[in-house]
């Protein structure tokens, strides 16, 4: 089962949160203020937080340019999972993804099952890794949020929690990149 090791020592890495939405500004961004919240009270580091519409060519670009920056760690969006035409945040991050962590979605699934009953049926939150970071596509309300770093990313995203976690494997992620 899983537990956290009280041994190790806590490792905060540096995650950026971007808000997907057409009508949000900062003031409005609950969702956002959720995130940031979760990650500081855990003893991460806000890296960067920006807002984009809804436009796959924007938002793709945006996660490319946090790949990139070897201070990012982790970017996570909240918005444009759902099933509308506007709905295109989770094509953006496949358009950046080198491999897709497909359970995540599962995952996301059965916690959100648990809360909101079949409705969790229309999210299609996703996670995947690109350039050695760590991507998630969260819903864009606040209480997904909450449920996906409660249930899900703030155990992940501890290297303290077993029998493993993402932060662990972090410094592998772009191995592959690292032998040419």
């Amino acid at each position: 089962m899983s537990r956290i090791d009280q041994s190790k020592d806590f490792i905060a890495i540096r995650i950026a949160i971007l808000t997907v939405s057409d009508t949000r500004d900062l003031s409005q961004d609950k969702s956002g203020d959720v995130l940031v919240q979760r990650l500081l009270e855990a003893g991460h580091e806000l890296a960067d937080r920006r807002i984009l519409p809804d436009e796959r060519d924007q938002i793709a670009d945006q996660l490319r340019i946090w790949c990139k920056d070897s201070s990012i760690d982790v970017v996570i969006s909240t918005g444009g999972t759902g099933l509308t035409g506007r709905d295109i945040s989770v094509e953006a991050h496949r358009d950046v993804y080198e491999k897709e962590i497909d359970a995540f979605g599962t995952v996301f699934t059965i916690v959100s099952m648990q809360k909101i009953g079949t409705s969790a049926v229309q999210s299609r939150a996703t996670a995947g890794v690109a350039m050695g970071t760590y991507l998630f596509a969260l819903p864009g309300s606040p209480g997904a949020c909450k449920d996906a770093w409660d249930e899900i990313l703030a155990r992940q995203l501890d290297y303290r929690h077993r029998p493993c976690n993402f932060v662990e494997i972090l410094p592998r992620l772009d191995e592959h990149q690292r032998r040419k």
